[in-house]
């Protein structure tokens, strides 16, 4: 009885503009016995052409390429199979924000160590979430904000009705539409600003800046 042979090393294709660093990458991945690198490219439309061709297990993406970016790249890939992999030195939320959105299956720094990245290509090839520290970091605060809410003129013109202390139909009667519609807008307000009162969301309005103080300006 024989020994299983190992299993095959996983396909990576890089893509960056930066000839050093994408040569440097290949040279510190391609020197892992699991990972082979099959194919370079200097920028998002290469890195598409790549994938369509070589089929590889992971593409690991720059940011902010030629041509094509790695976000609109990342568009194109996902669903080919080729899990994509975010390296690059910018870690705003914008930034993060639109490759997650893209499909990428993580987003690291070009600070990583060869230890996280050979790490990284793996998760990724198995579909895991990879994210450097301070993207986790990121990410993990955004979801924790409020998420941000805007109101119509209408229930602007309505909540600022209720603030004057008027009663539906005298909101109803001053901005010349139907009590029924008033109703309707202050649900409509309820529902966005999660409170379930007239009060309250004058208060949460006048707290957020989404509605002016009597003196015309806004609370912020």
């Amino acid at each position: 009885m024989t020994d299983a042979a190992p299993p095959a090393p996983l396909r990576v294709i890089l893509a960056d503009d930066h000839t050093v660093m994408r040569s440097g990458l290949a040279a510190l991945l391609g020197a892992e016995p699991t990972i082979e690198i099959v194919g370079e490219a200097e920028n998002g439309s290469q890195a598409v052409e790549l994938v369509q061709r070589l089929r590889p297990d992971v593409a690991m993406l720059d940011l902010r390429m030629p041509v094509m970016d790695g976000v609109a790249a990342t568009s194109q890939i996902v669903g080919s199979g080729t899990r994509v992999l975010i390296l690059t030195t910018y870690d705003t939320d914008s930034d993060i924000e639109r490759a997650v959105e893209a499909g990428a299956t993580g987003y690291l720094l070009k600070d990583a160590t060869r230890e996280r990245l050979v790490e990284a290509v793996h998760a990724a090839s198995r579909g895991e979430t990879v994210l450097a520290p301070r993207v986790a970091e990121k990410l993990v605060a955004r979801m924790r904000q409020p998420a941000q809410v805007s109101l119509t003129a209408r229930e602007k013109d309505v909540l600022n009705g209720v603030a004057d202390g008027l009663s539906n139909a005298e909101i109803a009667r001053r901005l010349i539409i139907g009590e029924a519609t008033v109703k309707t807008h202050l649900l409509r307000v309820f529902a966005k600003l999660d409170v379930g009162d007239r009060t309250r969301a004058v208060v949460i309005a006048l707290e957020r800046g989404l509605l002016e103080r009597p003196d015309g300006r806004p609370n912020r």
